[in-house]
């Protein structure tokens, strides 16, 4: 389905741990962090993380670290004790402790893990073994669906894009093993190194199931085959920016003419919702080539890539010899982690993925005060009239498209800290048995929990994250910025900290996700979350013009190697570091503006603000980590979203002395002004 939200930083909402640095200075910045051999306004990210950097190498079971990290640590420490808790008690049957423990119990049972072994996939395994023709093979892939194992395509809720008031059905492009289609299609020596090791890494999952080696050999080439085929008819990650190429709402009758090999009306009796009429069937070329596949590839090679799938799924939650094979791949090789995180964050994990809120609303009463909240709301509201003053005094857009941005800011919605309704588990029948079947029970539960809400209107309480991520996103089909408890703790928010250093980091995250209503994807959304463009076009092309110069510039980044940052697929994210910024900077101004502002351990209110927001994004990435990241990741690497908005703020430039010709002020004529 179409992604809703997009959060700040990629693959944070993992439990992560470190031990905390920062916390030698009560008021926020720590010297030690910085590398003073490098001047501000040449590089200010090494300048104000390279001490950091130094002393805090990458730990061994992670491919990247930073200060979210860090904040995760803390939190990781007030869920695990939450959990052990609920295990250990004598909790009634049904109620939240009880759910919670048990599942936490379960993935801690590592004797009962070991001793089943492979047999919790017995019986899914005989259902793939026993496949005899397409009719089969259909039958059995709708029914995984229907549970919430989206193998060869992905199918669920989202809001319609053109009337977001309501949820329809969205089945989108799918079924590969790899993180991402240009794994497959690349052809350079790295690529092609991978796919070898990746075909290795299939074979040996499949003959730990029970498949003949020699046969193993062969499936794992027919699979990797069949997925390059559907790689090659998928949309690039860039494509995938483009809402308009993920939305193609069709009747029943258009979608069977379009995919005469596969029965989207038995896909929808399996899923218990035969009354839907109408989905987006939302990329075409895919769907076209998937069902040619169906048709031309041999069941015998179907079930290999059933079985391949299944366990590729499943591997985290069985014994340790899948546990280490799976990290091998995944972890090791993918990203270069040299070894397995514990088992209680992996358990940790698991429950937040599958009872996360029931487990948030224990966690908020522990981390979250009211008064942290009520701060918060009044950071928000500062931010949003420092974002009104700005559209309403932009020199280059007219009057016509700036009623409608001005219609837009009015509808904005900022959710802080955690839902006002939490979901309710009722439904959600969790045991002390193996971990793989509460993890299957858990994904069941949401899957119809998603399936019941098709067709029904967007539930606006609702929210995608949960409030224990250290993570915030902006969702376009709501018009609504969300910032999760976890996130709004020190060292990015803290109530015995100064204003600047307040505004620097949670204000700049803030503006960030603010902002992302009025980046290159988010501004195609209007005041009512609706896909429509509401720019004249003239201002919409002064709105590109101004936006190239900023994919010009991230192009221009070297990350490693000879790779470069994608500056288009970047675009959105950098729109948002760029303008939150400068609205969380007016904002902390227009907060301060009658306050005798004074500096602290030397360094000036203004300086403070800028290092507030570069520590937030000191981090650190294995090679294989970050060249996944350069692939998929919307988001810049984290030193570049220092380097790339300040040299196009005048503010930085004042506060360290920055001159002209100096590599962290951008030329006149490359400047980038849009907000």
């Amino acid at each position: 389905m179409m992604p809703h939200f997009r959060p700040l930083a990629a693959a944070v909402a993992l439990a992560l741990s470190f031990t905390v640095h920062a916390a030698a200075n009560e008021r926020g910045i720590d010297k030690n962090n910085f590398d003073t051999s490098v001047a501000a306004c040449t590089d200010f990210y090494q300048h104000a993380n390279g001490g950091w950097e130094k002393h805090n190498p990458i730990p061994a079971a992670y491919s990247s670290w930073g200060m979210m990290n860090e904040l995760s640590e803390r939190n990781l420490a007030v869920l695990h004790t939450i959990l052990d808790d609920a295990a250990k008690a004598k909790a009634k049957p049904g109620s939240t402790q009880q759910k919670i423990g048990d599942f936490y119990a379960s993935a801690m049972d590592e004797a009962g893990i070991e001793q089943a072994g492979i047999v919790p996939l017995k019986a899914d395994l005989a259902e793939i073994a026993a496949l005899k023709d397409r009719k089969d093979l259909l039958a059995l892939i709708n029914r995984w669906h229907a549970n919430g194992l989206s193998v060869l395509f992905g199918f669920g809720k989202e809001a319609d894009l053109k009337n977001s008031a309501m949820n329809i059905a969205y089945a989108t492009q799918g079924g590969l093993g790899l993180p991402d289609r240009d794994y497959y299609t690349k052809d350079d020596a790295d690529s092609k190194a991978l796919r070898d090791k990746y075909v290795a890494h299939v074979e040996r999952m499949l003959t730990m199931i029970g498949t003949e080696a020699k046969q193993a050999k062969a499936d794992a080439a027919a699979i990797m085959a069949l997925e390059t085929r559907l790689a090659n008819a998928s949309l690039t990650q860039l494509d995938l920016r483009d809402p308009n190429k993920s939305y193609n709402v069709v009747a029943l009758d258009a979608a069977a003419k379009a995919t005469p090999n596969f029965d989207w009306n038995a896909l929808l009796a399996a899923i218990g919702r035969k009354d839907i009429t109408t989905f987006s069937l939302s990329h075409p070329a895919f769907f076209a080539e998937m069902d040619k596949a169906l048709a031309d590839t041999p069941v015998a090679t179907w079930q290999a890539y059933l079985r391949w799938h299944l366990i590729d799924t499943a591997a985290p939650y069985l014994s340790k010899s899948f546990v280490d094979a799976d990290f091998d791949f995944s972890g090791r090789t993918l990203r270069g982690a040299k070894e397995l995180r514990p088992r209680w964050k992996r358990a940790v994990d698991a429950v937040n993925g599958n009872l996360g809120e029931a487990l948030g609303e224990l966690f908020v009463v522990k981390t979250f005060p009211p008064e942290a909240k009520a701060e918060m709301q009044t950071l928000v509201q500062n931010l949003l009239k420092a974002l009104k003053h700005r559209l309403q005094n932009l020199d280059w857009m007219s009057e016509a498209t700036k009623q409608e941005a001005m219609a837009k800011f009015a509808t904005f919605t900022p959710k802080i800290g955690y839902p006002d309704q939490w979901r309710d588990y009722s439904k959600l029948e969790i045991k002390k048995q193996h971990y793989w079947h509460n993890v299957r029970a858990g994904i069941t539960f949401e899957t119809k929990r998603q399936f019941a809400q098709i067709g029904q209107p967007v539930d606006k309480a609702e929210w995608g994250m949960l409030p224990q991520t250290v993570n915030a996103y902006y969702n376009p089909l709501a018009n609504e910025i969300v910032f999760p408890a976890a996130i709004l703790q020190p060292p990015y928010f803290d109530l015995k900290a100064d204003a600047a250093l307040n505004y620097g980091a949670i204000g700049g995250v803030i503006g960030h996700e603010i902002m992302h209503g009025f980046d290159d994807q988010g501004s195609q959304f209007d005041a009512k979350g609706n896909l429509r463009m509401w720019w004249t076009d003239e201002d919409r092309a002064k709105f590109n013009e101004r936006t190239a110069k900023l994919v010009k510039q991230f192009d221009g980044f070297v990350a490693i190697d000879d790779l470069h940052v994608n500056g288009q697929l970047t675009l959105g994210e950098n729109i948002g570091d760029l303008g939150g910024l400068l609205i969380a900077y007016d904002a902390w101004r227009a907060a301060t503006e009658n306050q005798r502002l004074m500096p602290i351990d030397g360094l000036t209110p203004d300086q403070r603000f800028f290092h507030g927001w570069a520590q937030g994004w000191r981090r650190q990435h294995t090679e294989q980590d970050l060249k996944l990241r350069l692939n998929t990741d919307v988001h810049a690497p984290a030193k570049f979203r220092v380097l790339g908005p300040y040299a196009n703020i005048d503010a930085f430039a004042t506060a360290f002395e920055c001159k002209p010709g100096d590599k962290m002020v951008a030329r006149p004529d490359e400047k980038v002004v849009i907000w």
